[in-house]
């Protein structure tokens, strides 16, 4: 079997104004790898979708004539193929990421077994998942749903979010907040932040520092009694090693659009499971693919611990794939056909054409540090 061609579908997976930014200019990008066989695989690339494609068109010649059994192979050789271009960032591990999703795809498929079977076999025959709550309210509707966790997200009073939310739920639901790692967060702020949520149990506190510099999450670990939690940002083996080396976090969550693949994910999980760290990928910008090759990966790791889920974010995530995942009680069912046993529906991502994919943020003065107003409300719930 021999790979011949590649092709790319980028799509547009906002709601409303595409000019209005943040999650209105989010793009998603599928992948197809084809083969003389008649057999194709799909997969899915983020990190920045619109720059990743043409890595992906760029890593294609390369990859023409290649055997896709041979996904280690492959992979290495994308891996040194990008080398003189610097180390590899999101962009390369978002390319990498697409082409070998496909490909285990393409295995599966040919071997007529689903992915985690390739993957050293299921332990779980579902995975949890927790949902966003930006109040109260909707958290109870997650709840509500089957849900036994739910997560606070943004840099907008967090505090006063997390304590209203944990109120409504009680302690039987696990409750997250995730910051962002904005830049113009301090350390101190963030290690401030994180003593005034010890008394809410959370399941971790994500990004509580912007990741460029890892002293700073080192120094929120001296100061804070609370799991932390960060990954998303980085890519590949190299991304996660000293998070994981030097134990600076509970939970690691690379982002299974950028992470450099399935095998990469595997290895990191690795990485985490001999430091006794768990495991919770990102999930919140990826399309439906992504999702179900985590469940895939999910499937087989001792250390995992929860999956993130975009509960109705957009409708578009219903009407590109297919088959639709099952959710039952808030966990996706691990699916038993062969390779991921999804396809992408061509059709319908034709009916979203790419609108943009970035967005300048919402400040008058555009630097990587900028004091912020209002600390003391901010800080207080």
């Amino acid at each position: 079997m021999k790979i011949t061609e590649i092709k790319t579908y980028l799509m547009h997976a906002g709601t409303g104004d595409a000019l209005a930014g943040g999650w209105a200019r989010r793009n998603w990008l599928f992948v197809k790898v084809f083969t003389d066989e008649g057999i194709y695989g799909v997969g899915e690339a983020s990190g920045w979708p619109r720059v990743v494609e043409t890595a992906i068109h760029d890593l294609t010649e390369i990859l023409i004539g290649e055997d896709p059994m041979n996904i280690e192979r492959i992979w290495q050789k994308m891996f040194i193929a990008m080398m003189g271009h610097g180390m590899t960032g999101i962009v390369g591990g978002g390319a990498l990421t697409g082409i070998e999703m496909a490909l285990w795809d393409i295995k599966g498929k040919a071997l007529g077994v689903p992915v985690w079977n390739l993957l050293g076999g299921k332990i779980r025959d579902e995975i949890r998942m927790y949902a966003h709550a930006g109040n109260a309210e909707t958290a109870l509707k997650m709840v509500e749903r089957g849900y036994t966790g739910v997560k606070a997200g943004g840099v907008k009073n967090p505090l006063q979010r997390v304590k209203e939310i944990r109120e409504a739920v009680g302690p039987d639901v696990d409750v997250m907040v995730d910051v962002h790692g904005p830049p113009w967060l301090t350390v101190g702020d963030a290690i401030t932040l994180g003593k005034a949520l010890e008394e809410f149990n959370l399941l971790f506190y994500e990004d509580p520092v912007a990741p460029e510099n890892v002293e700073s999450i080192a120094r929120v670990r001296r100061h804070v009694d609370i799991p932390l939690a960060a990954g998303e940002r980085h890519a590949n083996i190299y991304g996660l090693r000293e998070l994981i080396e030097r134990e600076l976090v509970d939970v690691v969550q690379p982002d299974t659009g950028r992470a450099g693949g399935l095998m990469q994910m595997k290895k990191q999980a690795a990485m985490a499971e001999a430091h006794g760290i768990g495991f919770a990928p990102h999930d919140g910008s990826l399309g439906p693919v992504a999702e179900m090759a985590a469940v895939h990966l999910l499937a087989t790791l001792p250390n995992f611990l929860i999956l993130e889920h975009r509960e109705d974010d957009v409708p578009q995530r219903y009407e590109v794939m297919e088959p639709q995942p099952i959710i039952v009680n808030g966990s996706i069912l691990v699916p038993d056909t062969p390779g991921l046993g999804v396809d992408i529906v061509e059709e319908a991502i034709a009916h979203y054409p790419s609108r943009g994919n970035i967005s300048a943020p919402e400040m008058d003065e555009y630097v990587y540090v900028q004091a912020r107003y209002g600390r003391d409300r901010w800080l207080k719930a």
